[in-house]
């Protein structure tokens, strides 16, 4: 039972990385965008926390400064893509070789340093006592109840059950219908973009400041690339894309456990199982999603820049 609930407490965890980058690549995909720079967002996130908590000792500052060096980023993206319409995949390509080569360099002087300080874990009365469960699900830090229960229910309430979110939505699939009607298409994206990669760099501050918590070259592991196939697998919708990270958090925690335990399974093995499941959350959605008998189509405008005068 004890070797159960340590999975699990470290499957939330490790989730909890995954669905904050997975969440923002949501907002992004949603209004047409497709960003590959998580990979590059969470590095400098990740950095930026650990350096900020490294001047004041406080959890809750780092990740607020990671989330504004996120916006920073983001907004340059959004201008590249959205205001200039360049071409997203290469644009989302230089911002991952971008932000990881530049939080490497700045990350120097601090890699290995642990953490100044980290988020505590927030321990629920009377739901933290119950068997298997409690421990792993209600005796977690403040960051994974807001990724797994309020984000993902505030941007699912605002996508799906508001005039707004319907708006959202159209920019997505047919942007210049929703032009026609009124809606500023270029605003719409540009926003949810930033506020995207926000949550990206949010996700590697998390990284270094609750799952690790420490700085060093590679911390991040591919990560990134993960979500954006995690997003995939939850056919654009939020609470799937934080269950399919929950997932991937279970193989991480499969591994360390594995590795700690000494399976008679090879380390190597256990170390690339989330990327195995990364292949798999490319090829599953064409049967989960059929056999729900729900879409997991994409945004018929994703990847598409709009020019006004050609609607």
């Amino acid at each position: 039972m004890d070797i159960i609930t340590g999975i699990l407490a470290t499957a939330v965890l490790a989730g909890g990385v995954l669905a904050l980058a997975a969440l923002g690549e949501v907002l992004a995909e949603r209004v047409g965008v497709f960003n590959l720079g998580v990979e590059g967002l969470m590095a400098l996130g990740g950095v930026t926390g650990i350096i900020a908590v490294t001047i004041i000792p406080n959890p809750f500052f780092g990740f607020a400064m990671a989330l504004v060096v996120g916006l920073v980023f983001g907004a340059i993206f959004a201008l590249a893509t959205v205001t200039f319409r360049a071409n997203q995949v290469l644009c989302g390509l230089a911002l991952t070789m971008l932000g990881s080569g530049l939080a490497v360099t700045v990350g120097k002087p601090y890699s290995g340093m642990p953490a100044k300080a980290q988020f505590d874990k927030v321990i629920i009365p009377y739901l933290s006592d119950l068997p298997i469960l409690g421990r792993a699900l209600f005796s977690q830090n403040i960051l994974v109840y807001l990724i797994y229960l309020i984000i993902p229910a505030v941007i699912s309430f605002v996508l799906f059950r508001t005039r707004h979110g319907m708006n959202v939505r159209a920019v997505g699939e047919n942007p210049a219908a929703a032009d026609s009607a009124g809606i500023p298409v270029t605003l719409i994206r540009f926003t949810y973009v930033t506020i995207g990669a926000a949550l990206g760099a949010g996700a590697g501050a998390y990284l270094t400041l609750a799952f690790v918590p420490s700085w060093s070259d590679g911390v991040v592991a591919g990560r990134g690339w993960i979500a954006v196939a995690l997003v995939i697998f939850a056919g654009y919708r939020p609470f799937w894309a934080v269950f399919g990270a929950l997932l991937f958090g279970v193989i991480t925690a499969l591994g360390f456990v594995g590795q700690a335990r000494n399976w008679p399974i090879a380390p190597p093995f256990l170390s690339m199982l989330p990327y195995l499941g990364t292949i798999a959350a490319m090829i599953l959605p064409v049967f989960v999603w059929k056999r729900l008998r729900l879409s997991f189509t994409a945004p018929a405008g994703l990847g598409i820049p709009y020019f006004r005068d050609e609607r």
